[in-house]
């Protein structure tokens, strides 16, 4: 029995959400890219099939192997769909010709050093784990993923994607994934999935922040930016700090995600809506961001890492995560706690107790 569209689209857990590419795939104005929707819908991506796990020697002791420095390897799967590929460049290889390839380690080793440092965090799995990617996978594939083990990235359509390894944030941002697989793994699906695709994105845009040396003022906030053509109305997949503003495009319709919790979309699609409802934490994060100021990863950041940290239960919500989150902050500074609650007030996930009504 053939895989109609509807259904993977509402399974599929790319960086590029399912609901946008079963829009792009009913698309007249874009041919091209409509059909490479469907063939990506249909594909859909391998099955989230691992775990990261330390390893037990021949006399019962546990073995990491941890370095200050990342392993990194790409391979080339050569437009199949067929993983890992061929091996192309490994950690000590000089660049290659391919720029996807180069674009891909480089992107891996600036998620890493976002890691250790802003976080004391040794790769994803805080082991010094092996960084892999496997990049042109599928024809037209108009996504990029984390498969529990890998990054995989699509050449995209051409027409409206126009590749996936040239946006720091895409790639900070699928790892980020592996961190949450290893850190907590949290449910994907409703809010707790939400959260999963809200500190990925939050993983994203400080890997390209710190890779850039950027004060949380000067940051674009933005996800995906540069991987839509210029035949698109939209600047990214996501705006952070204006959830609902990254695209408008006759075609692609637009960006659906909510920026506070009146609007908060239930829905059985997205997975219960981990990516469009993902723009309410988003927000609460880059406003938090923004009001202690400075680089993002060393206030907000951290103390939405700690809270990742900090034995979360994989289906805790918007307001257990919230709550996480303060008591990270607490310990950080006063100021960096008043800016995470009023940002969580303001997104309206906690009440604010300096006006509630007198009972």
């Amino acid at each position: 029995m053939g895989t109609s569209v509807a259904a993977s689209a509402s399974c599929h857990q790319g960086i590029v959400p399912g609901y946008l590419l079963a829009r792009l795939a009913t698309s007249g104005r874009y041919a091209h890219a409509a059909q490479a929707a469907r063939q990506t819908l249909i594909a859909g991506r391998p099955t989230y099939h691992s775990t990261l796990e330390l390893s037990i020697d021949g006399t019962g002791a546990l073995v990491a192997e941890v370095t200050d420095a990342p392993t990194r390897t790409i391979f080339d799967a050569q437009n199949t769909e067929r993983l890992p590929g061929v091996m192309v460049r490994g950690e000590d290889d000089p660049p290659v010709s391919d720029a996807t390839v180069n674009e891909a380690f480089d992107g891996l080793g600036a998620t890493f050093a976002l890691l250790l440092d802003a976080f004391e965090r040794n790769s994803l799995d805080d082991a010094g784990a092996a960084l892999n990617a496997t990049v042109h996978y599928g024809i037209d594939y108009d996504n990029a993923f984390w498969d529990g083990s890998r990054m995989v990235f699509g050449d995209g359509d051409g027409e409206v994607f126009s590749g996936f390894t040239r946006s720091v944030t895409v790639i900070g941002h699928e790892l980020g994934h592996g961190v949450i697989q290893s850190a907590s793994g949290l449910v994907y699906q409703g809010q707790s999935g939400a959260l999963n695709e809200s500190i990925a994105d939050v993983l994203g845009v400080l890997t390209e922040q710190h890779l850039k040396g950027q004060t949380a003022d000067d940051a674009s906030w933005l996800v995906g930016e540069g991987i839509f053509t210029e035949a698109v109305q939209g600047r990214a997949l996501r705006d952070m700090l204006n959830p609902g503003t990254a695209y408008d495009d006759d075609e692609l319709g637009r960006d659906p995600q909510p920026a506070h919790m009146r609007d908060y979309v239930d829905t059985t699609e997205d997975n219960g809506g981990v990516h469009i409802n993902s723009g309410i934490p988003n927000r609460a994060f880059a406003l938090a961001a923004r009001a202690v100021g400075g680089h993002a990863w060393e206030g907000a950041g951290l103390a939405w890492y700690r809270a990742l940290t900090s034995g979360l239960p994989s289906d805790a919500g918007f307001t257990a995560f919230a709550e996480r989150t303060l008591t990270a902050a607490s310990d950080i500074g006063v100021s960096v706690e008043q800016a995470v609650r009023d940002a969580w007030i303001a997104v309206g996930v906690i009440e604010d107790a300096r006006v509630r009504e007198p009972r």
